[in-house]
């Protein structure tokens, strides 16, 4: 979150849409947006991964948001979103596949809530925060934890830099 006039922490979106759902990633993770990519499965994955793209040359973990966010299509995502996750020391990106890129909008605070208590306790801890954008109801995600650690350091063990 940013500051807008000294008073107003703001959030910098990029706004995609998931299946029914609007979600919203924070734009300083995000490195770029590109047409989907074939992903090759790997064995033991979580469900919500499609596998591993090769993107720009190194191997990338592929997340399908709309399994991520607990639907059960099987239509593969328009668009892949890649993220920057880990710390710039060690560096780690993922590709999260979506329907669609709508835009960056900035989002005040008061928009965004707390996870209640139900939602927090799900799988899903890449959900951040909830709000509204547009009457439609707005899921924050957050990048770095798309994958759960145990998997990042299975990927790392297993994949060349």
């Amino acid at each position: 979150m940013a500051t807008s006039g000294g008073t107003t922490a703001i959030a910098r979106l990029l706004i995609c849409r998931v299946g029914t759902k609007v979600c919203g990633l924070p734009l300083d993770r995000v490195l770029e947006t590109m047409r989907p990519l074939p992903a090759e499965p790997l064995g033991q994955m979580a469900s919500y991964m499609s596998g591993l793209a090769l993107i720009r040359g190194r191997a990338t973990p592929v997340v399908d948001a709309r399994k991520l966010l607990g639907s059960s299509s099987e239509q593969p995502p328009a668009r892949y979103v890649t993220l920057g996750t880990g710390e710039p020391t060690a560096p780690r990106i993922a590709a999260l596949g979506v329907d669609a890129v709508l835009g960056v909008r900035e989002v005040t605070a008061d928009t965004l809530s707390s996870l209640p208590g139900l939602l927090r306790e799900q799988q899903s801890e890449a959900v951040t925060a909830l709000g509204t954008l547009d009457a439609e109801l707005l899921v924050v995600l957050e990048g770095s934890r798309l994958l759960p650690e145990a998997t990042w350091q299975a990927l790392e063990r297993e994949l060349p830099r």
